[in-house]
């Protein structure tokens, strides 16, 4: 059920890792915030300057994880997964602090976000939240890959991979966060082939990488104890990624998404586009859980060039 009033957490939340592409030890420490300005990160490690909002703006990197940066050039990065959690736990408004770059990869799902901020307890405030509700469908292609979104009254997404390793092959899903249990989506972790990690860690990233957080696959086989927690999880993951990445929008998305061999770089892209296009959506409340909004108009996808 959508909701009328923005939410923060009850009380403070505590988490510690180390980051999957820094592999340095974190700690973060997710705080109520009753105000409507969203959520921000807090660079406690640093004095001056390390404040970063959440907002689709501010992405800085979209490679293999989404970074944030402020305009002083400070960095918090693979962001995503908490980001997804706060969004399947309904909260608007949090501070972050963070004492170190790089989010926590914990077992490489939002599962343990989630549970931690789901014991935190949620917060009704006194502020109304706002939905981005589409009013038409934003279609951007990038060679390949491509990504749309039509008018719906809940966030739904339609992933689909195009892989040519056995194991995740052209896999497909479609969530409803509104209306389906989204335990799957939540416990699926990160993933990549073997014949990649070596490539990966020369390029300095992935190195706290490991089986205990990330899904690894070798040709036909899962390397991981136990293999996969639920038949979709590859897709399942992006899925989670697509929800983390479109709270940087600042708001509650109402519409449906489709996206083929999407990521990070193409969520980014298209909200830029998508926030640019005034005629595509229309930001509103909620009374009594109904929609005020102006009536949804039939048009043609506007479609946009990936390098327009």
């Amino acid at each position: 059920m959508l909701k009328i009033y923005q939410n923060t957490l009850d009380k403070a939340v505590k988490f510690e890792g180390i980051g999957l592409h820094s592999g340095k030890k974190v700690e973060i420490n997710v705080i109520p915030n009753n105000d409507t300005q969203g959520i921000y990160f807090k660079r406690v490690d640093l004095k001056s300057n390390n404040i970063i909002k959440a907002d689709y703006k501010n992405v800085s990197s979209a490679k293999l994880c989404t970074t944030l940066e402020n305009k002083f050039g400070i960095k918090v990065s693979t962001v995503e997964h908490l980001l997804a959690a706060l969004y399947i736990c309904e909260i608007d408004n949090a501070i972050i602090e963070i004492n170190n770059e790089e989010v926590p990869i914990m077992d490489g799902s939002a599962k343990d976000f989630l549970n931690g901020i789901s014991k935190a307890g949620i917060k009704k405030t006194k502020n109304k939240r706002k939905y981005l509700k589409v009013q038409e469908k934003l279609e951007l292609i990038d060679k390949e890959k491509k990504i749309s979104i039509e008018p719906s009254n809940s966030f739904e997404v339609f992933f689909q991979l195009d892989y040519q390793n056995k194991i995740i092959g052209n896999q497909k899903n479609i969530i409803n966060f509104n209306l389906d249990p989204l335990d799957d989506v939540v416990s699926s972790r990160t993933f990549c082939l073997f014949e990649d990690i070596e490539i990966i860690k020369k390029n300095g990233l992935a190195q706290g990488g490991s089986l205990e957080n990330a899904l690894v696959v070798d040709k036909d086989k899962v390397l991981n104890e136990g293999g996969l927690r639920n038949s979709k999880e590859f897709v399942n993951h992006k899925i989670l990624d697509l929800a983390g990445d479109f709270l940087l929008t600042g708001f509650r998305v109402l519409g449906k998404i489709n996206c083929f061999q999407g990521g990070h770089k193409l969520t980014n892209t298209f909200l830029r586009r998508l926030l640019k296009t005034k005629s595509a959506y229309s930001i509103t409340e909620l009374k009594d859980n109904l929609i005020i909004s102006k009536k949804i108009r039939s048009h043609q996808p506007l479609r946009i060039a990936a390098n327009a």
